[in-house]
């Protein structure tokens, strides 16, 4: 729960609380919505007596409690929370069902990772290697290059009896 909803709930049990107490009630309400009895809500009475009257005055078409969870975890992905937040909000039991059922919502999925791509053409990462001299570098570093390598025999080791068979 977001933490407004919290401060929210909060507020209105410590309420209940001072009103009980101002009354001279020993008993604090445990539950921020009892039913008149003071025990936990019916579900099922909640929907029909107070759900679906609201969701009538909103001129809202006719849903359920769980189309609330599927708008929450879409809203959640929509906003840019990662896949692996939206599974522990909802207590899924894998990743997989999550990706399952909310992955395509999740904004820009696939063309973010072909834009990447593009991104990656245009600045591409350094080689391990050197890369080779263009022509006018050539002649200057060349003498060097010859010499790093053996000379102009084109012998790679710098001691030349290993590589002609003398020892």
């Amino acid at each position: 729960m977001s933490s407004e909803v919290r401060r929210v709930l909060m507020d209105l049990r410590d309420r209940m609380a001072i009103k009980a107490f101002e009354k001279g009630e020993e008993f604090v309400p445990r539950l921020v919505f009892p039913s008149t009895a003071g025990a936990p809500l019916e579900g099922i009475n909640v929907y029909h007596r107070d759900f679906l009257p609201c969701v009538e005055a909103a001129g809202l078409r006719r849903i359920t409690f769980h189309t609330l969870r599927h708008s929450y975890a879409s809203h959640l992905i929509q906003a840019g929370a990662s896949l692996v937040y939206v599974k522990e909000q909802m207590g899924h039991s894998s990743i997989r069902v999550t990706v399952d059922t909310y992955g395509h919502l999740v904004p820009g999925a696939d063309i973010a990772w072909a834009d990447k791509l593009d991104a990656a053409a245009t600045n591409p990462q350094p080689s391990a290697t050197y890369t080779q001299p263009n022509g006018s570098q050539r002649g200057t570093e060349l003498p060097q290059l010859l010499e790093n390598i053996g000379g102009p025999a084109r012998i790679r080791t710098l001691d030349q009896r290993i590589m002609s068979g003398r020892n």
